[in-house]
This record gives structure tokens, sequence and C-alpha cells, in this order.
């Protein structure tokens, strides 16, 4: 990295020809341990595959499987990795009690035509020595992304990058999340209301409420991320980009009478 106090390019640049957004260059994280690295990434694969376990059936299957570690210690990286929507750092490993809740929209409500519904989560996406955060918004009717960012802190700007993407190309009627600190922090509720966008929130506890963001986390996990080894975060970037692009344009749903996403949502 070029320390930008003495750098000829300019930061944009600089986070441009690294694959990272410029809010990560201010970021210098402390490199993990591989056995942290490891834990993460064993965490992430349980999470995936079982949304709806909690960090009690989480630390059973660890130690199950010869890892043996306590569950506040899983709570702790679960915490790290922004899973359930809690996200670190400080004030932000908990939703700030002053924030707005909002009430859970979709429970039998018809999903008729594109941009009626988006769901909007962060999921944890590994890297050979390390991670990354990815953030997608989803079309619930066509499942098409619609908008997506990648960034290695939680700070909430990746996800207004890709929400304000997201609004530059559409509208919807409703956009649904889950309880987490990003999603009730007004800087986002404050950018998705003044488009006169409904938001939507699961209930506490309810990882199923959004289950079509989580079978998205699935898919790309299962026929991507996991069968890959990101040496470093532009190479994750430009992989997961051509991934969406194939998963949008190219790859057939059962559920949509196998035609892809993008067709169905009108591109």
């Amino acid at each position: 990295m070029i320390d930008w106090d003495d750098a000829e390019l300019p930061i944009a640049t600089q986070a441009e020809l690294l694959g990272l957004n410029r809010s990560s260059l201010y970021y210098k994280p402390v490199e993990p341990s591989p056995e942290e690295v490891f834990i993460k990434h064993r965490i992430d694969e349980i999470y995936t595959k079982y949304p709806f376990f909690g960090s009690r059936r989480i630390t059973a299957v660890l130690n199950e499987n010869g890892l043996h570690i306590n569950r506040k210690a899983v709570q702790r990286h679960m915490r790290e990795m922004g899973i359930a929507g809690i996200s670190p750092g400080p004030n932000l490993s908990k939703r700030n009690l002053e924030h707005r809740i909002y009430p859970y929209l979709l429970r039998n409500l018809d999903i008729t035509h594109p941009n009626q519904v988006w769901g909007i989560d962060i999921t944890y996406i590994r890297l050979q020595r390390g991670w990354m955060y990815l953030v997608a918004i989803i079309d619930w009717y066509s499942r098409y992304v619609v908008s997506w960012e990648l960034d290695q802190t939680l700070e909430i700007d990746f996800v207004l990058e890709a929400v304000k993407r997201a609004l530059s190309h559409a509208q919807p009627e409703i956009i649904n999340s889950d309880q987490g600190s990003h999603f009730t922090s007004p800087k986002y509720t404050e950018l998705v209301l003044d488009k006169k966008v409904q938001i939507s929130m699961d209930g506490k506890g309810r990882a199923l409420d959004n289950i079509i963001t989580e079978r998205l986390w699935r898919t790309i996990k299962y026929e991507e991320v996991y069968l890959k080894e990101y040496e470093s975060p532009r190479e994750a970037r430009k992989e997961i980009n051509n991934y969406l692009h194939f998963y949008n344009h190219e790859r057939p749903h059962q559920s949509l009478g196998y035609k892809p996403p993008a067709s169905v949502y009108g591109l």
C-alpha cells in the first residue's frame, strides 16, 4: 500500500487499482492468525448451511468435528463476522436502542412483479489469509442481483454505496433487511425513505424471514467462493463480479422456469 501522504496517485485511483473501496485504504488491519481464519471459515460454512443455527448449535458442531472451542469464543467470532446482523467495532456490536425497528411487511404478501420487494443483506467472504464482506440487493420476484459491493470492513459506507447504486437504477416498493446496526442506522433508513420506499425488517432471530437472500448466499458460496481460494481482495472482487454476471444473465433458475434472473427482471 502506498503511503498517501507522499503518494502521487489519488486515493480513488489507488482504490480502483487495488480492487478496494476508497474507505478501505484508511483501514490497516492486523494480520489474523491462521487459527482465527480457520475458525471463521468453518463457522461460515456451518452458518451458510444452517442459517437458523445460533452460537450454541454452531459450538456443538465445531466440537463434534474436533475443534474444541467454547461458546463465548464462537459468539465473539460471529459478532466479528457480522452474522445475524451484528456488527463489530466501537458501539456497533449491537443495534443502537434509539434506532427505530420497522415491522416485517412480507408475511403472506403475494410478490407478483419486479421491483415490488428487494432484500438486502451482508455475508462473510473468505480469502486465503483473511476475509471480506459482501452486501447484495436482490429483487425477490426475479432473483436478480440489483447491486452489490465488497469491503474489508463492516463500516456502513459500502452498504450505502450499494443502496445508492441500486436506487439509481430502479425504485422498489419495499426493501427488506434484518435488524442489524447497518439497517437501523439513520444513514440507511433516511436514504431509503427519501425515495418513498417502505422499510421491512425480519423478526428478531428469524433468519428465514429473508429466505430469498439466504438462498443467494448459499448459491454464491457453493458455486463460487468455496470452489476457489482468493489470494487478495482484488481477486475476490474480480471473480465474484464474474460470477454475479453469470448468475444474473446466464444461470437458469428452476423457480423461474429455467430462465436467468435478468430476463425475468426485464433486462
